[in-house]
């Protein structure tokens, strides 16, 4: 038996969609505002879920304090208030679109949170524009 628990955390950050192999005109027609030289920035609200069966010792499948540790030391501290493409060791050769950001945060979280748990990260750039990622 497995069941889900879900950690909801929230970081600002910029970042400019562009392929440096491109033309500035096919960014700017691939990418649109997002390209903009300027950066631009998201309000970004991260989802972590995790699944498992329940510990019968605790009746946790995880402690809740602890994925919160570990997503504000590894996830919330290095990407809150910057600029993914200058700040950000991942994204000094990736595009930080919302679907890498996605790739990137659950890659960090796997190296962290054992492998009995099944990981899912849903990433919000916005209300509306959503990606989830679960390893697959």
């Amino acid at each position: 038996m497995k069941i889900a628990i879900y950690r909801k955390e929230h970081f600002n950050a910029a970042h400019r969609l562009h392929n440096p192999k491109w033309s500035e005109e096919k960014n700017k027609a691939v990418f649109g505002k997002c390209n903009n030289p300027s950066y631009h920035g998201h309000n970004y609200d991260l989802v972590v879920k995790l699944s498992g069966p329940i510990d019968p010792d605790t009746g946790y499948v995880y402690d809740m304090k602890k994925l919160k540790d570990v997503i504000k030391e590894h996830i919330t501290s290095k990407f809150d208030h910057k600029n993914l493409n200058l700040d950000v060791d991942e994204f000094k050769n990736l595009n930080p679109t919302a679907e890498n950001i996605a790739v990137v945060i659950w890659n960090i979280l796997r190296e962290e949170i054992e492998l009995k748990y099944d990981l899912t990260i849903r990433l919000y750039e916005t209300e509306r524009n959503f990606v989830e990622f679960s390893g697959d």
